[in-house]
């Protein structure tokens, strides 16, 4: 069935079909006669009793017998079937997924969606918020004519409903508990990326964090890494690299230039401390309610630095990375993180970046912890990646150009095979409709279906302004990470032992010593001796090395992207 008049993206009736045998098997009841909602006006008349044999054959595929997510209804011949529910099992939701579509196509919804019910099921939820749009998820919805209908057309019995939420902000930047991270967390692999580095540069930087590590300098804010890099390149700190390769002038440059841009862009507030604990990312709503808590990223003031944002998502899964024992395969993932705008972390990677990447959705399965990318095309993601993502939520795709119609033809080849003109339907869903295949619950692929996909019982708009600074205000962490900390660190260790060094020169430049005529004292001293050897045989380095001596032979072990092992 590969005609154009029987794409699911045509008008539909709502009658309520029965299900024959192979359509019935772990589908929700057909609604009663006297209940189904009337056809639409351009299908009079539509529904039967029996399911067509290949519908009933793709609905069989969604026939789980565990606890599932409710996604939709089946779309076939140019009607929504609502005795054919499309679901994605809970067990399921760690082996990862894509949400793919063109703008306007109903992503937000779909992840609001998804994240209300794995909410409800008592699993964690992570969310970027880059529009300011998904706020109305801790807010009940409102009913009117279209959820109405929406909800007819799909067999949904949908009632208002709010979950719980916790409102974050990047650095204190638009409302928010503030998220911060130190420099030294963070880890010089992906700090390159957000300092776009080339690869000499990018070594360059992870050869200064070894420094720092090494010598017990605490890189808490970017003003301690700048202080250390201006040290590695000064006369007194030179000797330093030198055993193992040095610091070009040129390259510290680059990097010292690089920090002085990105803190222009107000990125200095996203690094110091208090750091976030990313196991806050894994609790429950605190009612007791045993739901999940969702936790919103709100990014409105910080998505004109699209590679921060992304670049800091992933500094989050990284930290739950290391933190997290292995747990195999779960009944229920113990967080969903959705990366909306997923092709920004994608663009200009450097290969270790990506590689990194690509190592993280691979392992983290085993953790309990499932990754979404949120993005227009397939095709923004790169290929091992791609290959990791078992579940697959298409929405419509727009082939207005050449360019277009080869995204259009690789996504097509991206999904199993199919009895749908995948092509056609591709460009002809509607809003908050979707292609869709997920992994059963034995882990192979469902068949394609065609989903008109459910309405979301939370607001869809955002919550007013007053509503979200009380949300944050009120929460339990706000009192914890809403005010920024300055520790002793790099910056205030480095510029102690140079304001020491200046005044010992200073006061040998004014008490010069009397030797007494043909003593070795009063032999010029050897020329060859370095400023960085005078310094380091002064007293007040010796002291500036006892203080960071604690730190010595306890290097801070890095992982992937190099951030800090805790």
């Amino acid at each position: 069935m590969t005609d154009s008049d029987r794409t699911a993206a045509a008008p539909e009736p709502t009658g309520g079909e029965q299900p024959d045998e192979s359509g019935a098997h772990g589908t929700a009841p057909a609604p009663a006669a006297d209940s189904a909602p009337p056809a639409p006006r351009d299908t009079p008349g539509a529904g039967t009793r029996r399911l067509p044999p290949e519908a009933a054959s793709i609905a069989a595929g969604y026939g789980f017998t565990g606890p599932a997510l409710e996604l939709g209804a089946l779309l076939w011949d140019g009607a929504c079937l609502p005795d054919a529910p499309v679901r994605i099992p809970l067990s399921m939701l760690n082996r990862h997924g894509l949400v793919a579509g063109a703008t306007g196509t109903g992503k937000t919804k779909t992840l609001q969606l998804i994240a209300e019910q794995l909410s409800a099921n008592g699993v964690p939820v992570f969310l970027a918020d880059v529009k300011g749009d998904v706020s109305g998820i801790s807010a009940p919805g409102e009913p009117g004519d279209r959820v109405a209908e929406r909800s007819a057309q799909v067999g949904q019995e949908w009632r208002a409903e709010g979950f719980p939420c916790e409102f974050y902000g990047l650095g204190g930047n638009g409302p928010g508990i503030p998220l911060r991270a130190t420099v030294t967390s963070f880890g010089p692999v992906l700090l390159s990326k957000v300092l776009q580095l080339n690869q000499t540069q990018e070594q360059s930087l992870g050869l200064i964090f070894h420094y720092a590590d090494s010598k017990g300098l605490e890189l808490y804010d970017l003003k301690d890494l700048r202080a250390v890099v201006g040290f590695l390149v000064s006369d007194v700190g030179k000797a330093e690299l030198k055993g193992i390769g040095g610091l070009s002038t040129a390259t510290a440059g680059v990097i010292l230039r690089s920090l002085t841009a990105f803190e222009q862009q107000g990125a200095e507030s996203f690094f110091g401390e208090p750091e976030f604990d990313t196991s806050e990312l894994l609790r429950l709503a605190p009612d007791g309610s045993g739901r999940g808590l969702v936790s919103v990223l709100e990014l409105p003031a910080v998505q004109d630095k699209p590679q921060l944002f992304s670049t800091f998502l992933m500094w989050l899964l990284a930290d739950l990375f290391q933190k997290l024992p292995e747990v195999g395969d779960v009944d229920r993932p113990k967080l969903v993180f959705f990366f909306d705008e997923a092709h920004l972390l994608f663009t200009g990677a450097s290969k270790a970046f990506l590689e990194s990447i690509t190592q993280t959705v691979r392992l983290i399965r085993s953790k309990g912890v499932g990754i979404f990318f949120v993005t227009q095309t397939p095709k923004d993601v790169p290929g091992d990646v791609l290959a990791q993502l078992g579940n697959r939520v298409q929405h419509a795709l727009r082939a207005f150009t050449p360019d277009d119609a080869k995204a259009l033809k690789a996504t097509v080849r991206t999904f199993p095979k199919s009895p749908y003109d995948l092509e056609e339907l591709l460009t002809g869903l509607g809003t908050g409709e979707a292609v869709i295949t997920v992994l059963s619950e034995q882990g192979a692929p469902t068949p394609v279906a065609a989903t008109r996909l459910r309405a979301p019982q939370s607001l869809m708009r955002p919550i007013d302004a007053a509503a979200l600074d009380g949300a944050v205000k009120s929460s339990s962490l706000y009192g914890r990470y809403a005010e920024p900390v300055d520790r002793e660190s790099a910056f205030e260790k480095l510029s102690a032992a140079e304001q020491a060094r200046e005044a010992a020169a200073v006061t040998a430049a004014l008490n010069p010593p009397s030797p007494a005529p043909g003593s070795a004292a009063g032999r010029p001293k050897k020329q060859d001796e370095s400023l960085a050897e005078q310094v380091v045989g002064s007293g007040i380095f010796r002291s500036l090395a006892r203080s960071v001596g604690t730190q010595l032979g306890r290097e801070i072990s890095r992982s992937l992207f190099g951030t800090r092992r805790r």
